[in-house]
């Protein structure tokens, strides 16, 4: 049993009572406009502002793959902008995911649930554009989140 509860619907409303934060894989250039996040910024304009505040001062804080920012968007609410691919192409270095880097922002997703008693909501990070296989990704789920209590719900979009 993965611990994972697995629902048709959107990730941007999701569903249950109490806090929760919906957590997504941006890439690390900055860019932002397609997939997952173009929904996200449909409904609040705040992570992707967030996100490209962080990009633009990166020289001056912790943007780097495997880093997470969080986003307030509602009094229940939050956004986990993580980084989590390396660029946003396939190409000769192959697809952009970069599961240690997802590994590493979860990590911190685990500890931003714990301290505000939160659920975790996500489609399937970075199995979309960036080119991931969810046969990887759950694992790192399982261990990071569900493993340590952290109730998830994964999102499939129909």
């Amino acid at each position: 049993m993965s611990g994972i509860t697995y629902v048709r619907g959107d990730a941007t409303a999701p569903q249950g009572k109490g806090v929760k934060v919906i957590a997504h894989v941006c890439n690390d250039l900055g860019g932002w406009g397609k997939g997952f996040v173009v929904a996200l910024s449909r409904r609040w304009p705040e992570p992707e502002a967030a996100y490209r505040r962080w990009h633009r001062e990166r020289a001056g804080n912790d943007f780097a793959l495997g880093a997470a920012q969080f986003v307030q968007v509602g009094p229940h609410l939050w956004v986990a902008n993580m980084v989590g691919q390396r660029g946003m192409r396939t190409g000769s270095k192959g697809v952009p995911v970069r599961y240690e880097a997802i590994d590493k922002a979860l990590g911190a997703v685990a500890v931003r649930a714990g301290e505000l008693g939160a659920s975790v909501h996500m489609p399937r990070i970075g199995c979309g554009l960036a080119g991931g296989k969810w046969s990887h990704v759950e694992p790192i789920v399982q261990r990071r989140l569900t493993g340590e209590g952290v109730p998830v719900t994964v999102y499939d979009h129909d």
